[in-house]
């Protein structure tokens, strides 16, 4: 009998959930630090299944798409439209992404990751999406899957789990007098991105965007804000935050998982070559893993466009490694 693909419905919620959870327990077993399960899995996977099913109509729009064999399910792919951030122009619309959560069975007949992959794409095409993106373990059978169908890494999240509280000299927790400083650094962080890749073009008010986001988040209490300080002003900036869900399915634990999206030093400035061996970074570093260590989270996640090379070389450096790839698929 050949695979048969369509949507998941709300009735399903028991299968897909097991299926998902099988999925979050081989991940966890790979890596059981990073994917850490929560206490019921099976439970959380199932809470998170109904409110998309069968809950009210989410903001985000999102789809769970099946593939069975002799009415066995043997893999799932996930899809949601992204949110565009606000600093980015985002003139494509909300980009397609297929989640960390997508799997296929390991007994699956040959092919099913393809036509699950196919059907996937379609059903983001449908919704709107312009660009397609896919997200999962690098080293993973659906990263192959994906990389023959024509997507190329985008953006790296790199992980250490060997976080250490020690002081940073140097290093200084951010006040209001910084804000102007740390957007005209984000500035110049943003002009590389746009440089290694168009998707990231920045939204004309991107500035005061992000001077409005930066000031209200020295405001909240969850999240770390440090700066590195020169004589005439600041050499960098970073923000340690706790992770949320977009990046780790329902049935992980992130409570001990620190994110480090919004950062940006002149060591890194040159995608290409690394300055003064990163000496400046390497504080700034310490200091947000400080940061995250006091807050009993172990793990530190960094955020890294896969085309920024002398900031990959620094982490890797460091001791970070890829835990997650974001990929884009090449236009025809």
């Amino acid at each position: 009998m050949a695979i048969q693909i369509r949507a998941a419905e709300a009735a399903e919620i028991e299968t897909v959930a097991s299926g998902l959870v099988q999925a979050a327990r081989h991940r966890a077993t790979v890596d059981p630090v990073f994917w850490a399960l929560v206490a019921d899995p099976v439970a959380a996977q199932r809470t998170a299944l109904s409110a998309a099913l069968s809950g009210p109509a989410s903001p985000i729009r999102q789809r769970w798409i099946l593939a069975f064999d002799d009415d066995a399910l043997c893999g799932v792919a996930h899809t949601i439209l992204l949110p565009v951030p606000p600093i980015y122009a985002g003139e494509f619309g909300p980009p397609g992404l297929l989640m960390e959560d997508c799997y296929v069975d390991a007994h699956a007949p040959d092919g099913t990751a393809a036509a699950l992959l196919a059907a996937a794409e379609a059903d983001l095409t449908d919704a709107g999406a312009q660009i397609l993106l896919a997200s999962g373990d690098p080293d993973g059978a659906w990263g192959a899957v994906c990389a023959a169908a024509g997507y190329d890494p985008l953006t790296l999240y790199l992980a250490r789990s060997d976080l250490s509280d020690e002081p940073a000299p140097g290093i200084a927790p951010a006040q209001d007098s910084d804000i102007a400083e740390i957007v005209r650094l984000s500035a110049d962080n943003r002009q590389v991105l746009f440089d290694l890749d168009a998707f990231w073009k920045p939204h004309p008010e991107a500035d005061a965007r992000f001077r409005a986001w930066m000031t209200k988040s020295l405001s909240l209490t969850d999240r770390d804000m440090r700066v590195a300080r020169n004589g005439a002003g600041l050499d960098g900036y970073v923000v340690a935050q706790p992770a949320t869900p977009l990046h780790f399915p329902p049935p992980h634990d992130i409570s001990a998982i620190g994110v480090i999206d919004d950062f940006f030093h002149t060591d890194i400035a040159d995608p290409k070559a690394l300055a003064r061996d990163g000496a400046g970074t390497r504080m700034l570093f310490a200091a947000a893993e400080s940061a995250l260590a006091g807050r009993e989270r172990n793990t530190a996640m960094v955020v890294c466009p896969a085309a920024w090379q002398s900031k990959i070389t620094w982490l890797q450096g460091m001791g970070y490694r890829t835990a997650i790839t974001w990929s884009k698929k090449r236009r025809p």
